[in-house]
């Protein structure tokens, strides 16, 4: 590992952190899609309580369910994968000296950046694991919700708000499994070049960033 290596992993991890910080304090203030699912889901905890059958309600959560679902087995076959690349690392070596033959890189080196990019991944299966277990709580409060004819205003608005902060956690740490899986995607280039991994992570950030904030749905959302 050379010192633009290490560099390079640096600037990753201020950008990851940076960014996560940055959305999740903006989503609090400003309109984007953290903020406008939040309120669609408040209103949609609203509406439930005050439907008899709640079938749908929960027809949606367990969809959910399984597009997380899909995720998460997603991320064990891919460490499956990253952990056969470990033990054919000499390989690797061969093609990425006839890919970018600039940049010479060692067996040793290989095994570190395919380490560092399944540490990304096992991050990414805790989200999406720990998201499917809120998404199912969130299944419960559903399925427990008392008759909203028999509360009062206060007690319906805070039992909807409290469901809807469960949902929206899931949300979150959705999200987060899902942030991982796109900088993951810059770590590839990290084998051709530490330079274009720099590179390619302020790429998936700004790409990350426009969705967020200035994306087509999200003008959409809020027009709603």
């Amino acid at each position: 590992m050379t010192l633009i290596d290490a560099a390079a992993v640096c600037w990753f991890l201020v950008l990851w952190g940076g960014y996560t910080f940055y959305a999740k304090r903006k989503a609090r203030t400003d309109s984007c899609l953290s903020f406008e699912m939040r309120r669609k889901r408040n209103d949609w905890m609203q509406q439930m309580l005050r439907r008899d059958n709640k079938m749908a309600d929960v027809a949606l959560i367990s969809t959910l369910e399984r597009n997380v679902s899909f995720f998460a087995s997603s991320t064990l076959l891919i460490l499956a994968g990253l952990l056969t690349a470990m033990v054919s690392s000499t390989s690797l070596a061969e093609v990425l000296a006839y890919l970018a033959p600039w940049h010479e890189v060692s067996k040793e080196a290989i095994q570190v950046k395919v380490l560092f990019l399944a540490v990304i991944y096992v991050f990414a299966f805790f989200q999406f694991t720990w998201a499917l277990r809120q998404y199912g709580f969130g299944g419960v409060l559903i399925t427990a919700a008392p008759d909203g004819k028999n509360l009062t205003e206060e007690e319906h608005a805070l039992y909807a708000n409290r469901t809807a902060k469960v949902i929206d956690l899931a949300g979150h740490s959705f999200n987060y499994g899902l942030r991982a899986i796109y900088f993951s995607l810059a770590t590839l280039s990290w084998f051709i070049d530490p330079l274009a991994f720099m590179a390619s992570s302020v790429v998936v950030l700004a790409v990350m960033r426009h969705r967020e904030f200035h994306s087509k749905v999200l003008k959409a959302l809020q027009q709603c």
